[in-house]
């Protein structure tokens, strides 16, 4: 019923067909235009962390701003008044740019040694600098070797400075997102009645509305900021960093991944088109199928508001030769029916072949999406995105292959159009000789690869160091390189450290324990040596990390502050008074950021090395929780770690557990549909094998080699083997088919590795070449997940074409002749 359906509607109504589908192109070529991409730190988070939750409550409570960093190294030393007179202009122009809020740099921080002045007069008219009063070599030593600033805004060797360029809140922006997430907590209480989902629809769309805009107002101000940089690049090298450069760059990035994806693997189909019919009619019909394919899933896209990121960049790419892949597989099943069947008409060879091809190409399609329906478990939402693109784009590709191929060629194919003369592929023929001659070589190899392969698995590890998901030549890496080694590190960490509310002063010399409670809710009697003992043990501890870079805290100011006392400690009373005499200048930038009197804690805040080669982020964080609970003697409840580095570790660590956890699900599923699709379990088990082994061995070459799975090469043994086992339906459906007339295993073999696998080796070359185009991108494991995916495409093309045939062979799963 559904063939004559089939027939009626698509075979013999070509013309109906392309209109409709010409239709629909348009239609969703219109949508196209709301394609968006997104690169924002959100994209790479997990949307219901609680570490993200309190994340934005510490950096509410310490008054956390979005800023740009600049490194400055001058050609003449920092002290020359050339490189002043450079870096005042700079700060100024920087200044003058309206989105700015403030500038810091070396030439903003308070001398407080630079005159023998009493220690109070010295506070209230502190010099900088830029003083012209002020005695710079003095100043300058006083910086380099300031608990606070070196590191900070000044490198060990003196010859780098750090400019933080402090960018203005856009309150807007703030109120939406602390309404989406008031949104997100309800949704996750399951608290949101029919209303609210309604209204938070509605919000959402507002909410990408001004983030568009939002982004657009960035990448201008990242623009004008490089302009003003430019204006120095003859006095100074100067790299540009910070969240905001990062997000824009990775916006340009993805773009750019899109483009040369998207026309690196156009023109391999043409080459691969050309080379397997050498006929433009051949290469024209599958390219636009692509063509279709594409733009319609483009503007479904854009339709309902998926945003690609850094993650799914690729998704065009992947459209492309999985879609490739299935018209290859029509064309060259089509030309060889017509070739064997000359006098045939040409509707009812089209029907015959897409008869014949329905089911096979439906479980290499369902067996892909299994693979790629794995993400949905990551709870990361551009890996859930990416997981449902690519399942909804595979179901376009497989409606466009079976309506538009078919109804394209009944127009613009003749009728005597037949597959031209070719001479054996050598490759086929060789890997059959193999397959029927060479069973202890293939046997040997197996086990050699499944002996690497679990060696290789049980060195596998993640790691998340994000300088290096960037080439060496990128902006972000340069600058990301140098703040690293020159200015304390990149990666924020915090640790807040929690005093009991009624704590009482363990010195015997701070007399607090007397004064009223009304009294110790003034400011100056918050500080007490019991408190700054306590910060100072935490910030050591941390300073004393091979890990971490720059550490900063209250415990920074009071070394300071006793510096300047004659080395003398200050008890927490004389620590109050001082507080209440800094001018709230320096209080707002240096005090404020580190410890909250209203909350009754205290922030530690650090930058961890990431260039380090050996740094191990999980096992660093497992280690300061350790430590300060069981080496420090800080109870669980008197401190908690935050910031960057705990969320990105969180987000690598979920996507480990749940893409290896579905890993067996995934196995099992396609398993599954094996047995459905053959209705023979051995057929079944020898069929998902060698696919199987292929993911696997590239698991484990990437443990040998030592290089941690990151957010991608995470997932490709789910999308190898999703990928990967459509050869081994392709050519257990072919020999099964062709097995019931031949009637001879080693006659069969050969028959179908001169047919379907000359097909499963063009494919697989097309898709091989077309994973290795990600070797172009700036993003680090886009090209780790295009070398390694395309390399176990390869071992599975030739497991498929040697241990497929050679276990058909041995088990002889349909019967014995």
């Amino acid at each position: 019923m559904f063939e004559k359906i089939y027939k009626n509607s698509v075979i013999e109504k070509p013309k109906l067909v392309l209109l409709i589908l010409a239709i629909l192109l348009l239609s969703f070529g219109y949508f196209a235009k709301n394609f968006q991409l997104d690169a924002s730190s959100d994209t790479l988070l997990l949307e219901n962390d609680p570490d993200l939750k309190y994340l934005r409550e510490v950096n509410k409570k310490y008054g956390s701003k979005d800023f740009l960093v600049l490194t400055y190294t001058p050609q003449d030393s920092l002290l020359s008044s050339n490189t002043i007179e450079n870096l005042t202009n700079l700060k100024n122009n920087l200044k003058n740019l309206d989105w700015v809020d403030n500038v810091i740099t070396i030439l903003d921080v308070p001398l407080l040694k630079n005159n023998d002045d009493p220690l109070a007069d010295r506070i209230k008219n502190f010099k900088t600098l830029s003083s012209e009063d002020a005695n710079k070599e003095r100043g300058f030593d006083e910086i380099i070797n300031s608990p606070i600033y070196k590191e900070f805004v000044i490198s060990n060797d003196g010859k780098t400075s750090g400019i933080l360029v402090y960018i203005k809140a856009d309150k807007r922006l703030s109120e939406l997102i602390v309404k989406k997430n008031n949104y997100l907590d309800k949704r996750d209480k399951g608290q949101l009645d029919s209303q609210d989902k309604k209204d938070y629809k509605k919000f959402l769309k507002e909410y990408d509305k001004y983030k568009k805009l939002y982004n657009q107002k960035n990448h201008q101000n990242i623009n004008e900021i490089r302009a003003v940089i430019k204006k120095y690049k003859n006095t100074a090298k100067i790299h540009l960093g910070g969240i905001p450069m990062i997000a824009d760059d990775m916006m340009t990035y993805i773009k750019s991944d899109i483009i040369v994806f998207g026309a690196g693997v156009f023109l391999f189909i043409v080459a691969t088109l050309w080379f397997v019919f050498r006929s433009l009619l051949w290469v024209f019909i599958p390219l636009l199928s692509c063509f279709f394919s594409v733009l319609i899933m483009i503007g479904l896209l854009g339709l309902v508001g998926w945003k690609v990121t850094v993650i799914s960049s690729n998704f065009i790419a992947l459209m492309l030769i999985l879609t490739m892949a299935m018209n290859i597989h029509m064309s060259v099943r089509y030309l060889q029916f017509k070739k064997e069947n000359q006098n045939i008409s040409n509707t009812e060879a089209l029907l015959w072949t897409s008869s014949k091809m329905f089911w096979p190409i439906l479980y290499t399609v369902l067996t892909t999406i299994c693979a790629f329906l794995s993400l949905i478990f990551s709870e990361i939402k551009p890996i859930i995105d990416f997981g449902w693109m690519m399942t909804v784009g595979l179901l376009v590709s497989l409606t466009i292959t079976f309506t538009l191929l078919p109804a394209a060629l009944n127009i613009l194919s003749k009728g005597n159009q037949n597959m031209k003369e070719q001479k054996k592929s050598k490759i086929t023929s060789f890997l059959s000789q193999i397959a029927q001659k060479k069973t202890k070589t293939i046997f040997g190899t197996a086990f050699i690869v499944i002996i690497l392969s679990i060696v290789g698995i049980a060195k596998l590890e993640v790691e998340n160091s994000f300088i290096n998901y960037f080439d060496s030549e990128t902006e972000i890496y340069k600058g990301m390189k140098l703040i690293d080694s020159k200015l304390g590190g990149t990666t924020p960490l915090d640790v807040i450290v929690k005093f009991p509310s009624k704590e009482k002063a363990e010195n015997s010399e701070d007399d607090f324990d007397s004064w009223d409670d009304e009294e110790k809710d003034d400011a100056k009697y918050w500080f007490t040596r019991n408190k700054i003992d306590k910060i100072t043990q935490v910030h050591d501890y941390l300073d004393g990390l091979e890990a971490v870079g720059k550490v900063i805290s209250f415990a920074s100011m009071v070394r300071v502050a006793e510096d300047l006392n004659d080395g003398k400690k200050l008890q927490g009373l004389e620590m109050g008074v001082l507080y209440t005499k800094i001018p709230d200048s320096i209080k707002k930038e240096i005090i404020d950021p580190y410890i909250s009197i209203k909350n009754d804690e205290a922030r530690i805040s650090l930058r961890v090395l990431d260039s380090k080669e050996d740094l191990r982020r999980n096992e660093l964080i497992k280690k300061i929780n350790y430590d300060l609970e069981n080496e420090l003697g800080l109870s669980r409840d008197e401190f908690k770690l935050a910031g960057v580095l705990i969320l990105f570790n969180n987000l690598l660590q979920s996507l480990f557990k749940s893409q290896i956890l579905t890993l067996g699900v995934v196995m099992a599923g396609i398993t599954l549909m094996f047995l459905i699709l053959f209705r023979n379990i051995t057929l079944s088990l020898i069929g998902v094998v060698p696919n199987f082994m292929a993911a696997f061995l590239i698991l484990g070459i990437i443990g040998l080699l030592g290089i941690p799975l990151d957010m991608m090469t995470i997932t490709i043994a789910a999308i190898t083997i999703g990928i990967a086992v459509d050869n081994s339906i392709h050519y257990i459906y072919r020999f099964k088919e062709e097995f019931k007339s031949i009637k001879d295993y080693n006659k069969t073999l050969e028959k179908c590795h001169s047919t379907v696998g000359v097909a499963i080796l063009n494919t697989s070359i097309t898709i091989v070449f077309g994973f290795s185009i990600l070797i172009l991108s700036n993003f680090i494991p886009t090209i780790y997940f295009g070398v390694f995916t395309g390399i176990a495409m390869l071992l599975a093309m030739i497991s498929v074409l040697t241990l497929l045939p050679k276990l058909i062979l041995i088990v002889k799963p349909f019967g014995n002749v």
